[in-house]
């Protein structure tokens, strides 16, 4: 039989085990004690369709107090007859409901599989998503892992974004491989390019219906610091220093990471563009390379200096890494400590990275008044890769191009060279230096 009095402190305090209380002011509050443990708060009610159930609000003690289980059976009856909420429904869903954590590895799954695209209707590289990988590993469920999906709010991601700026998530990581380490960082640009990726996560829950809305949609990410940093003239010159400091001596750093820094500088490439060129992608006749990127295939004009440093990696099958490690097969995975150990040697700071010797490769282009497309060309910007109808014209000048950034930082940098009559760059009658 159903006891109802107006409930007191006294009342639930004093309860018997088996004694189920219901509450006069408030329809359908009630405590009940069923074992040694403290009583619990429920609330009786009945969903739109007739049917009856039981919502346990809390067991008595922190947080939930007598008055504070009454006020939260208010709220309950408020959501039930007023918008039609089916409580325990509600409760049953987000308890069900995936965590950020399960959200990530499905995502990945469906990137694996080719079921995530991106823009243009393309399917994501592998080395794309082995980014994407490493930072939802390193950034995001560590923060975001235990959160649920839908419970992920707009103030949340900017929180998330500060933390991995301020460096939180920053730790280094064994490797699979032999002494192999992976430096996580942090910082803006992590922090900006993690939110984007975060950004896509959204729109696949979005889509799978996981979720109404987008939480990262309207966040402003920061600006990648690093991506304006650029080598000064003195900083060109100790990294030439550096270089050939390692490349003698009993301690002398593995010869292919040196000439694969000497590569990265001379070219504007991306690190993992080098550290990945095979014999068979150059073609040494017309100083061209065909290049592989996260968007397409391009064609790269190769400098005089540059196809020097092919020169000396010697002969091998085409399909052999002309940057190969110092042992084992795969790429150099050891190639971002090489460089901070060359960086190190030049007394820079850790501001300078592989990709500063990118952007500094530009600004040097630039200063000599060569175009934004020219530029573009010589290190591989989307818009302006060359992928067919590569004419004799374009040879020329875009070979010219590279010939002169190239004998440019070379000189900054203060590296040994041919002189030599080939070695030196003409102009090319009636072709002008920005076409």
């Amino acid at each position: 039989m159903k006891h109802t009095i107006k409930l007191t402190k006294a009342d639930v305090e004093g309860m018997a085990v088996g004694g189920l209380l219901h509450c006069a002011s408030t329809p359908g509050f009630g405590v009940r004690r069923q074992g040694p443990l403290a009583p619990v708060f429920f609330l009786e009610y009945r969903t739109a369709d007739g049917a009856r159930r039981r919502f346990t609000i809390g067991r008595f003690g922190q947080p939930w107090t007598l008055d504070g289980a009454r006020k939260e059976a208010s709220r309950l009856l408020h959501e039930i007859k007023v918008k039609g909420v089916d409580v325990q429904a509600d409760k049953r869903a987000r308890r069900e409901a995936p965590t950020m954590m399960e959200l990530c590895d499905e995502y990945l799954a469906a990137v694996e599989k080719g079921a995530v695209l991106k823009r243009g209707g393309k399917a994501k590289k592998a080395s794309t998503i082995a980014t994407d990988r490493s930072r939802i590993e390193a950034h995001i469920k560590p923060i975001l892992g235990k959160t649920k999906v839908a419970a992920v709010a707009t103030k949340d991601v900017e929180k998330f974004m500060a933390s991995v700026a301020d460096g939180k998530t920053a730790k280094r990581v064994k490797l699979d491989k032999p002494r192999a380490l992976s430096n996580r960082r942090g910082g803006k640009g992590a922090a900006s390019r993690t939110v984007g990726l975060l950004g896509a996560i959204f729109t696949y829950a979005v889509k799978e219906g996981f979720r109404q809305d987008n939480p990262v949609r309207g966040v402003i990410r920061p600006a990648d610091g690093k991506r304006e940093r650029r080598l000064s003239d003195e900083e060109y010159k100790a990294l030439g220093d550096a270089i050939t400091a390692l490349g003698t001596g009993e301690d002398a750093m593995w010869s292919a990471a040196l000439a694969a820094i000497k590569f990265l500088a001379l070219t504007g490439w991306r690190s993992g563009e080098v550290v990945e060129l095979t014999r068979g992608k150059v073609d040494q006749a017309k100083r061209l390379a065909i290049i592989e990127t996260k968007t397409d295939t391009s064609i790269r004009p190769l400098s005089k200096e540059a196809m020097d440093i092919l020169r000396a990696q010697g002969t091998g099958a085409a399909d052999t890494l002309l940057f190969p490690p110092t042992r084992g097969k795969g790429v150099m995975s050891g190639f971002p400590s090489f460089f901070d150990r060359a960086r190190k040697e030049a007394g820079l700071d850790e501001s300078v990275t592989p990709h500063v010797l990118r952007h500094t490769f530009i600004s040097v282009a630039a200063d000599l008044e060569y175009s934004e497309s020219t530029i573009g060309i010589l290190v591989g910007h989307k818009q302006h890769s060359i992928t067919s109808r590569y004419t004799h014209r374009a040879d020329a000048v875009l070979l010219a191009a590279a010939d002169t950034v190239a004998l440019e930082i070379s000189r900054r940098m203060k590296l040994p060279r041919q002189e030599s009559e080939e070695r030196k760059v003409v102009n090319f009658p009636g072709v002008e230096r920005s076409a």
